[in-house]
């Protein structure tokens, strides 16, 4: 697929995986649409690349059906990533006075990490199945979405967010069957550990712990590898089903 002219929506766009991604896919030609909740870093990115922001929940139906529409004013949707994070519970099952871990965390972690990313699934896929086709084969378009290789390891404490980057990588082959008479692809990313922006100084910190535990390359992966990997998720057509790990080969150890 030609990402060139085609409308992109990036949620989660003004985060490091969601930033990167947006700069990649603009200057590949795409028309981007940012949404997410970062108000001042959105409008910051839109006044840089001249891209389109949408203050847009992730939870929300409504906001998702806005930034849709922004997205298709621009252009034909054929692209939607999805990087979004939010809060997430820690903790482990049982605490060390014999206490469980708390519900309503559980509950929070998963409406962020799991459902929030099967409501942009769905309207999305919905919008992009709306586009007419870009090949003799039918294909209209691709959804990229993001779980963690926690959802296949997650480590102690990490229960709830397990849980749901595990069910995200467990939508991703029904959504690709389920798609399929629409011509929409599905594949999902499952990061390792990655130095954001975010982390600041944090992230010497980090990279210091957890390079060395990389088998290769010895050190954290970098966000422009996220957008590089999503750009050749978009532009390759038999990449469909997928549950892609970027984490130099990295399997989270116990804790």
């Amino acid at each position: 697929m030609d990402i060139s002219g085609s409308s992109a929506l990036v949620v989660g766009g003004t985060g490091g995986l969601g930033e990167a991604t947006v700069r990649r896919l603009h200057a590949a030609g795409a028309k981007v649409v940012v949404a997410d909740v970062a108000d001042e870093k959105g409008k910051a990115l839109a006044a840089e690349l001249g891209v389109r922001y949408v203050h847009t929940d992730a939870t929300s139906e409504e906001d998702i059906r806005a930034a849709i529409a922004e997205a298709e004013d621009a252009g034909p949707l054929r692209i939607s990533v999805d990087t979004h994070g939010g809060p997430a519970a820690g903790g482990r099952l049982v605490g060390r006075d014999g206490e469980p871990t708390g519900l309503d965390g559980f509950k929070t972690t998963i409406e962020y990490y799991l459902v929030a990313v099967f409501n942009v699934l769905r309207l999305t896929a919905a919008a992009i199945g709306r586009q007419e086709p870009v090949t003799e084969e039918g294909h209209r378009g691709i959804i990229v979405n993001t779980a963690s290789i926690a959802g296949y390891e997650g480590q102690i404490g990490q229960i709830a967010y397990s849980a749901a980057k595990g069910g995200v990588i467990g939508m991703t082959l029904v959504a690709a069957r389920d798609l399929s008479p629409l011509g929409v692809r599905v594949v999902t990313i499952a990061p390792g550990t990655m130095l954001t922006p975010a982390y600041g100084k944090a992230g010497d910190q980090l990279e210091a712990y957890w390079g060395p535990q990389v088998p290769f390359p010895k050190r954290m992966g970098r966000s422009s590898e996220y957008a590089q990997l999503v750009q050749s998720i978009c532009e390759n057509d038999y990449l469909n089903g997928e549950v892609i790990r970027l984490d130099g080969a990295l399997r989270f150890p116990p804790k």
